[in-house]
């Protein structure tokens, strides 16, 4: 049996620890090729995040090239990269270098992998209760399985292991995921290059923090960048961009240096945290500053903020069905009954210039807030907003209103003829607030078919589309108001 030269030690879960393994895993990396050059260090790197979980990174370094076949490891590449969407270019010599071989090793330093590599060689096992085994590896997956030198044969349970020693690392083995090239070169000397690829485990999101005047009537709001970085890599004195937008991923990722991987190494620029920009159907977001994203980190940043911005609130009893498509004719009496009694509230403010706020709005969560009698601040509601143009209207759903109520009844149903139903539906909407008169909007879906008409109706009321249409009831403190109305439908 072959002298044990360096022991890796595995605990009950098999975790490798100890400066030995650490340099025997360094020297392992290089051991795969004597002339493979060391990594140098990042000269810059440039993180472009899209809202969907996706980044495009592009990493600059320099190295030290001979004339002929040059053997180059990337290390610190994200851990899920995309291989397929990898591009490797001299900056300095983009015409005469030439890549010959590209190559992605990933089969990192592990137990696993050490229990693959070792099978037929000898390894020495140690469990819990102090009983130790030497012999041939013949399985690593599940249970550790074992010839020992008198022929047997031996059984381990990973439960029941408390340390595995090999007589060395093997030669293939990494600690870190990397790229590796063949790269022919018609100069000697110091070359800068590039990585650019696509990886999984970056994303960004948008976090509002609107406070909410006491009267309802203006809003304060702040708008954060929130980066999560779960790639496997830091990325240090990065300059970070971010896309806003539905990218479609569907088609296969171009290697050529296009427009964004040019772009993202421009000047980062001084102002404003963050600069918002349009870039092609997107919105782009970039941190003006150069900032490091951890690995396993989360990272905010201001981006947009408002105060006094214009706002108004509402209240919304919906309980009718919603329509679900022409075609269709029901005669059912029940049909397009809820029992829905909440009454739901609104915040409503625009992101128009002359509104006070002047910005896009990319997709993410919104927290609104109002403050107390003695100044704290509550939080009253919280919910998604979708991308939102500058100059459009956002309405955020807070909750239900404790002291409204509503009801519907349908009071009437008949069945004309064959091909005629009409319906009387008795909507009552109670205040039950002590001093305060509200508007309740009551949207109604005509959900029978598509043929209909009001024969009737207590209230004026707003058609919306060709199936709803909506009433606004001013209800008074501490009363009730209520509407009728009778639609007919025709099937034709």
């Amino acid at each position: 049996m072959r002298k044990l030269a360096i022991g890796i030690f595995v605990g009950l879960l098999f975790v490798l620890i100890g400066s030995m393994v650490y340099v025997s895993a360094q020297d392992g990396d290089n051991s795969t090729s004597d002339t493979a050059a060391a990594p140098p260090e990042r000269d810059s790197v440039a993180v472009t995040i899209y809202n969907q979980g996706t980044a495009l990174i592009q990493d600059r370094r320099t190295y030290t090239f001979t004339m002929g076949d040059n053997l180059i490891n990337f290390t610190d590449v994200a851990s899920q990269i995309d291989p397929t969407s990898v591009s490797f270019i001299s900056l300095t010599d983009p015409t005469g270098t030439s890549v010959i071989e590209q190559n992605y090793i990933y089969d990192l330093v592990g137990t696993s992998a050490l229990l693959r590599r070792y099978v037929d060689e000898q390894i020495r096992v140690s469990t819990i209760d102090g009983t130790v085994y030497e012999g041939q590896l013949l399985s690593g997956s599940g249970e550790i399985i074992l010839r020992t030198d008198d022929g047997g044969v031996v059984v381990i349970s990973q439960d029941d292991v408390r340390d595995v020693q090999f007589p060395e690392l093997p030669s293939g083995l990494i600690t870190r995921p990397t790229l590796r090239w063949l790269v022919d070169s018609e100069n000697g000397g110091e070359q800068q290059v590039e990585l650019t690829y696509l990886t999984g485990g970056i994303n960004w999101t948008a976090d509002y923090n609107i406070l909410l005047t006491t009267d309802n009537s203006s809003l304060d709001l702040n708008g954060w960048v929130t980066l999560n970085n779960n790639s496997g890599t830091a990325f240090q004195d990065a300059i970070v961009k971010l896309v806003a937008g539905d990218v479609n991923r569907v088609q296969p990722q171009t290697v050529a240096r296009t427009e964004m991987q040019e772009m993202a190494f421009d000047d980062a620029g001084t102002g404003a945290a963050v600069e918002q920009r349009e870039f092609f159907e997107y919105q782009l977001y970039e941190i003006a500053r150069n900032v490091t994203v951890g690995n396993n980190e989360t990272k905010q940043v201001e981006f947009v903020n408002g105060t006094a911005v214009p706002a108004t609130t509402f209240y919304v009893y919906d309980s009718s069905q919603p329509f679900y498509g022409y075609g269709f004719f029901y005669y059912d009496q029940f049909y397009g009954q809820t029992g829905i009694t909440d009454v739901g509230n609104y915040l409503e403010f625009t992101t128009d210039e002359e509104g006070g706020l002047g910005a896009d709005l990319p997709a993410g969560r919104i927290r609104v807030y109002q403050e107390d009698v003695d100044g704290a601040a509550l939080l009253i509601g919280e919910n998604y907003i979708d991308h939102t143009p500058q100059g459009e209207n956002v309405q955020i759903y807070l909750g239900n209103a404790f002291d409204l109520v509503g009801e519907r009844t349908q009071t009437e149903f008949q069945v004309i003829g064959s091909n005629v139903v009409e319906e009387t539906f008795e909507i009552r909407l109670r205040n039950r607030k002590d001093d305060e008169t509200v508007e309740i909007r009551v949207p109604e879906r005509l959900a029978r078919g598509a043929n209909w008409e009001i024969i009737e109706s207590s209230m004026d009321y707003e058609q919306v589309n060709a199936f709803s249409i909506e009433f606004r009831a001013e209800v008074p403190a501490g009363e009730e108001v209520v509407i009728t109305y009778t639609v007919r439908y025709t099937d034709r």
